[in-house]
């Protein structure tokens, strides 16, 4: 997800768990907490599986608030993570 006004990625959106894209549950990520490994040829987190259930719900079904700075601070305090917008 990019950010509006700097355009700088704010978020990855990942799904986990499910079958074949069924029954999976989706996480905005704050890009900060994701590292590209070049042997791995992909991203590491430091996240762990009990931060992720336990992590803000988001779904592309519903409408998310983006005015709502409040909610991505409930995100990013969950992650652990620094506030893209620079408090």
């Amino acid at each position: 997800m990019i950010e509006k006004i700097s355009g700088r990625v704010a978020y990855a959106v990942m799904s986990f768990g499910g079958f074949l894209g069924m029954g999976s549950d989706e996480h905005m990520i704050p890009w900060s907490k994701l590292t590209y490994d070049t042997s791995l040829g992909g991203y590491r987190t430091d996240i762990t599986e009990s931060q992720l259930r336990g992590a803000p719900a988001f779904s592309r079904d519903q409408n998310w608030d983006w005015s709502d700075r409040n909610r991505e601070q409930e995100l990013h305090d969950h992650f652990r993570a620094p506030y893209y917008w620079g408090i």
